[in-house]
């Protein structure tokens, strides 16, 4: 007698791609198993006999082992591994996700000189986000205070602009309650995405460390909570042994352009070269602890290099299509820009706003030709002029 068809699998060969049956299948094949049993003398599916019914059961708890099967087969490759499994994949090669961050803002207040200010005071905007100073401070002879301040939860939405109003929350004699953020000191973080976590890995995976090559560098650097892109620059750009690092952070300091916030330098305990500070002072520090003790990392944030861009045939778009235009062309500079020298040509621009759904017929009247993005900057686009 011949196999069941739930047996002997419908003829696929062991070689070949495995393809998961549907529910639909294995009803078909649980019920053509009952007309093969070799029941005489009667229909054993006619409505509602018994062995249909078992029939529908058996191909339901069937299909629900092949989907946990489908869903083994899914975790058992690093590409494939979601959730915990993604995080034991990426372990195995010493890459974890990176944690949301908290944001470390610098405040200024005024009050009466000599009035102290002590460590651990709570600070709060309108929007209720909250801040406790890091440090003793005291109101100068001028009669401003100046203090930082960390966040107390931790992502992006702590990343305060520059003449933001905070207020202390229990009043203290002799400062004034409402004050301003000066400055970012370090920019918080929101945790990583998975989508991006298994990018790192996975890069790990196909690129292995080398204990100090071009692309450890650039995996050290995207390891630092916020960085989005990463290159290592020439080494001796900076002088002997010295090693240029340059990040971008375009999600957490999106209202910067995605540039971090600093000055170039190294890590705070590298004496051989200047410190460098803000965003720039984390990523130093972060690579200090992996790379060759002979090598001096300066952690480099790119310049921006907008591209003036003139267009006709668009003078009478909505805001709506002029938000699609930017971001169309934030994304293609995104793509193609590289701190070491990027061309950018007019059909590059031309190509990515033809995507764009809906956008009526225009030109490219500026830029002629290609623009050459000097080395040590990015291209970013200014705002476009509509003709």
């Amino acid at each position: 007698m011949a196999l069941p068809a739930s047996i002997h699998g419908c003829g696929r060969c062991p070689d070949m791609p495995y393809a998961r049956p549907t529910l639909t299948q294995l009803i078909d094949r649980a019920q053509q198993d009952v007309q093969d049993g070799g029941l005489q003398s009667a229909d054993p599916l006619l409505d509602p006999s018994v062995l249909l019914i078992l029939s529908y059961a058996i191909a339901a708890v069937s299909y629900e082992h092949y989907g946990y099967q489908d869903y083994i087969a899914r975790q058992s490759t690093p590409s494939g591994a979601t959730g915990e499994y993604a995080m034991l994949w990426g372990a195995l090669k010493g890459i974890f996700r990176k944690d949301a961050t908290a944001a470390i803002v610098a405040l200024s207040f005024t009050g009466v000189a000599g009035t102290d200010l002590p460590a651990g005071t709570v600070v709060t905007t309108d929007g209720n986000l909250s801040f406790a100073t890091t440090a003793d401070a005291k109101v100068d002879a001028t009669g401003t205070l100046t203090v930082q301040a960390t966040a107390q939860g931790t992502g992006s939405g702590y990343n305060l602009a520059a003449g933001t109003t905070i207020g202390i929350a229990t009043p203290i004699d002799g400062i004034n309650s409402s004050g301003t953020v000066s400055a970012i000191v370090t920019s918080g973080a929101d945790q990583e995405t998975e989508d991006a976590f298994k990018s790192r890995y996975l890069t790990r995976y196909a690129s292995p460390a080398q204990g100090g090559s071009e692309a450890d560098y650039v995996s050290w650097a995207l390891d630092v909570p916020g960085v989005t892109r990463a290159w290592c620059g020439s080494p001796g750009l900076f002088g002997d042994a010295t090693v240029p690092v340059y990040v971008m952070m375009d999600d957490t300091n999106a209202a910067n352009g995605g540039f971090p916030l600093g000055t170039n330098g190294t890590s705070s305990t590298d004496t051989r070269y200047t410190p460098a500070t803000q965003d720039l002072l984390t990523v130093a520090n972060a690579i200090q602890s992996e790379k060759p003790v002979t090598d001096i990392v300066i952690a480099v944030a790119p310049q921006p290099y907008p591209i003036e861009i003139t267009l006709t045939g668009l003078g009478s778009i909505d805001d709506a299509m002029k938000a699609s235009i930017e971001a169309a062309l934030a994304d293609l500079f995104l793509r193609i820009g590289s701190p070491f020298g990027t061309t950018v040509q007019g059909s590059q621009i031309a190509g990515a706003l033809n995507a764009i759904p809906d956008i009526p017929a225009f030109s490219v009247l500026a830029p002629v030709g290609s623009i050459t993005v000097p080395v040590g900057y990015l291209p970013t686009a200014a705002e476009p002029t509509y003709q």
